[in-house]
């Protein structure tokens, strides 16, 4: 193993520690429970974002806390869920007396931890309610989930509902609009190697020289198959596709009522890709994988989509989502209407993703 790294233990503390040391305006962090927060927080008025997940997948979720996105992110060991005393410090922390919106990866873990943190946070007099991301459609069930993982939607779902937030939608409004962004996003990616967790030391999975991984999971999660390296149009080919013929999906999600109460069961339905859907590509990097060849990823993607007859009129490329140094890259189409376009479109100010200011 070569990295840049001291002590595996002190990997994600002192990545932490040199984020805030590099950003004082922007981000502060809090240690022993440790979380990120906005360096004004919090805005009186304003509902706060919270979300988090295992580190080792940077720049999301830390270098997405700012003006326009995230008030806090909670950031557990590597591939690791964070913990309760986490989240409710951090909603403690950012919490401007207009509630608190968890938008939570679909991983057992986190979904177990914000939920406990949801009720202790409510016990305090804090209202929340809580999102939760499954967009990967790649496969169904995996390792880590029942349902399908939560993936790239997860930053554009931090991105639009940052807006939202930020132009005074009120909580359960907000709710609503995140919820409409994961179903309306799907994604899946492609591993041309595995990662290497730092305290680990060796790759987490084998994958010979000239084999890919269709559909594989950030945390290196199995996909769909194993197969011979191909070209990189015929491996987008693949992405795309799997993602604009998409059977809609059908499950029962678990959401608080706040008028009854209590938890309820929602039953939630993706809505298809049709013939001149506006969307949104994002076109990611595992971690390991240059800005140029995203781009030849781009160019083909563009190209089928064109030829389906749906028009991309926003863009994101780049590494949003990684795997530590994974070589792969992930595809999400998010189908957009007139005031999500909008909401991207609105300022934002973080460490790693920022525009109109």
């Amino acid at each position: 193993m070569k990295k840049f790294i001291n002590k595996p233990d002190d990997f994600v503390r002192e990545s932490l520690e040199g984020l805030a040391a590099a950003h004082p305006d922007l981000v502060k962090v809090h240690y022993d429970p440790t979380f990120v927060y906005r360096a004004d927080a919090p805005v009186n008025g304003k509902v706060a974002i919270i979300s988090g997940g295992g580190s080792g997948h940077e720049p999301m979720h830390t270098g997405f806390v700012g003006m326009g996105m995230l008030d806090a992110a909670c950031p557990g060991e590597v591939f690791t869920s964070p913990t309760p005393d986490q989240m409710l410090e951090a909603a403690k922390k950012v919490d401007g007396g207009a509630g608190i919106l968890y938008i939570v990866k679909n991983y057992s873990g986190d979904i177990m931890n914000f939920e406990m943190a949801t009720e202790l946070a409510r016990t305090d007099g804090i209202r929340v309610l809580s999102i939760l991301i499954d967009d990967d459609v790649a496969v169904k069930d995996s390792l880590y989930t029942q349902g399908r993982r939560g993936v790239g939607t997860t930053v554009l779902a931090e991105k639009i509902c940052g807006a939202a937030a930020q132009q005074g939608y009120d909580l359960q409004r907000l709710a609503d609009l995140c919820r409409r962004v994961n179903l309306n996003g799907r994604s899946m990616g492609i591993a041309l190697t595995s990662c290497t967790v730092p305290a680990k030391g060796t790759p987490t999975f084998e994958l010979g020289h000239d084999e890919m991984e269709i559909g594989i999971g950030i945390h290196g999660e199995p996909g769909r198959q194993r197969l011979s390296v191909k070209s990189a149009d015929e491996m987008t080919e693949m992405l795309a596709l799997s993602m604009i013929e998409d059977s809609p999906y059908s499950r029962t999600m678990r959401e608080w009522d706040e008028n009854q109460g209590e938890w309820v069961d929602v039953e939630l339905i993706d809505p298809l890709l049709e013939q001149g859907d506006k969307l949104l590509a994002f076109v990611n990097s595992m971690g390991g994988t240059p800005i140029s060849e995203l781009y030849i990823v781009y160019r083909k993607l563009a190209e089928i989509c064109e030829k389906k007859g749906l028009q991309i009129v926003r863009n994101l490329i780049g590494p949003y989502i990684t795997s530590l140094d994974m070589q792969g890259c992930s595809i999400t189409l998010l189908k957009l209407d007139d005031e999500m376009i909008q909401l991207w479109d609105a300022p934002v100010k973080t460490t790693s993703l920022r525009w109109g200011v």
